[in-house]
């Protein structure tokens, strides 16, 4: 029985119980999970610490579960955003949130030329506007103060920050060729908070192995948001400790697992260590190319089975032939909606058409992230559909 609780250090004025974020430092309450009656801290003060003090205060009241939060999006001189359970939310100054933004009001333009309007139309709501300054300060904290430190990574677009969390940014770029060498005057930051959610592959497991034991090449076929990240960093987990699944009624002995990361969203790893589990027999390629990382995986780890998450490219393909000619197993998800979607797309269908795939999982974005939708086998045979198993039914491959 897993039991969340919020430990106050002092109750809110109001009565309500910030569930979002804390730190009993500064905001007078710490969140745990309780299982079995072991607290876990839960991880938001890495995402709290990077805001300046005016918007932790703000966002430390805020009284949304912090698990339902996605992104926090800033832009300069704009709200700042919420992206909780797919819907968007402006931040309002006491913590409040408001669904959307009000639309703006017919502006008195005179004889310059020039809106009259000396503040945001947002900002007579109550709504909270990222200002020059806050944005300077976060991309400070963000990266400890020393961007000349992170200037590899904000090259790629986007940083990792403890706990986990990658923070996407924009700006302006200084580009060399065809290669961007540098990112200045940062004025846009997409925060997507790290969830990981355990045991949300337990519903697949059993129809992933052989029976013999062995791990079978596997497609996750995920639309964006859906929870295809979420699901193979679970299932890369469960691969590397050995899962215990009803039709082997035993635990099946965990392998090693190789893991390339191009976009550190499976490891999260900050430093060099992943913040995410991905088990214990799991090593990881952080910020390498996909189709470069799974050779040097199989040559240098001699890894049972590699994971990587969104193929799509030539390269990718190459690499993955690649990888069975070696004998690995492989773990991988793919962008699409459904599987003729997928059979579509070039490089992809071909190894669809040629039963590359053992297995193929197509997630929804109904309830919640990860929702398996159905599973077939390599000869389009559905072995799973909306919660009921089926007897093998030739389909269309």
């Amino acid at each position: 029985m897993i039991e969340a609780k919020s430990v106050l250090a002092a109750q809110p004025p109001t009565g309500r119980c910030c569930l979002f974020f804390g730190s009993s430092h500064i905001f007078g309450h710490v969140s745990y999970i309780e299982v079995k009656g072991v607290k876990i801290m839960a991880g938001r003060e890495e995402v709290l610490k990077i805001f300046p003090r005016d918007l932790r205060t703000i966002l430390g009241q805020v009284t949304v579960d912090f698990d339902r939060v996605q992104e926090i999006r800033m832009r300069t001189q704009k709200p700042l955003l919420l992206i909780c359970g797919g819907r968007e939310y402006a931040v309002k100054t006491d913590g409040s949130l408001a669904v959307g933004i009000p639309d703006p009001p017919v502006r008195d333009i005179r004889g310059s030329g020039r809106c009259q309007e000396q503040e945001p139309y947002w900002a007579r709501a109550g709504i909270v506007t990222v200002s020059q300054a806050q944005m300077k300060e976060t991309v400070e904290y963000m990266c400890s103060f020393s961007l000349y430190a992170a200037e590899e990574e904000l090259r790629q677009g986007f940083i990792t920050i403890q706990g986990g969390h990658r923070i996407g940014v924009a700006g302006r770029t200084m580009a060399l060729g065809q290669d961007i060498r540098l990112m200045k005057s940062i004025s846009f930051i997409n925060i997507r908070v790290a969830h990981q959610i355990q045991g949300c592959a337990n519903q697949v497991m059993e129809y992933l192995y052989s029976d013999d034991g062995r791990f079978l090449n596997t497609l996750v076929i995920s639309p964006p948001r859906c929870g295809k990240t979420t699901l193979l960093r679970d299932i890369i987990r469960q691969v590397s400790d050995g899962p215990r699944t009803q039709r082997a009624g035993r635990r099946i002995p965990g392998v090693s697992v190789g893991v390339v990361d191009e976009r550190s969203e499976l490891g999260a790893c900050y430093q060099g260590v992943p913040q995410n589990d991905l088990g214990m027999r799991t090593d990881v390629l952080d910020c390498c190319p996909k189709s470069q990382g799974m050779m040097m995986l199989v040559r240098s780890m001699a890894p049972q089975v590699i994971a990587v998450d969104e193929i799509g490219s030539r390269e990718d393909v190459q690499a993955i032939e690649y990888v069975r000619n070696c004998g690995c197993s492989l773990a991988a998800t793919i962008h699409g909606s459904s599987l003729e979607d997928i059979m579509q797309k070039p490089a992809v269908g071909e190894l669809i058409h040629q039963g590359a795939f053992e297995r193929m999982i197509l997630l929804d974005c109904r309830g919640a992230a990860g929702h398996v939708a159905s599973i077939w086998d390599g000869g389009g045979n559905v072995l799973y559909a909306d919660g009921s198993v089926k007897e093998a039914e030739h389909g269309s491959i």
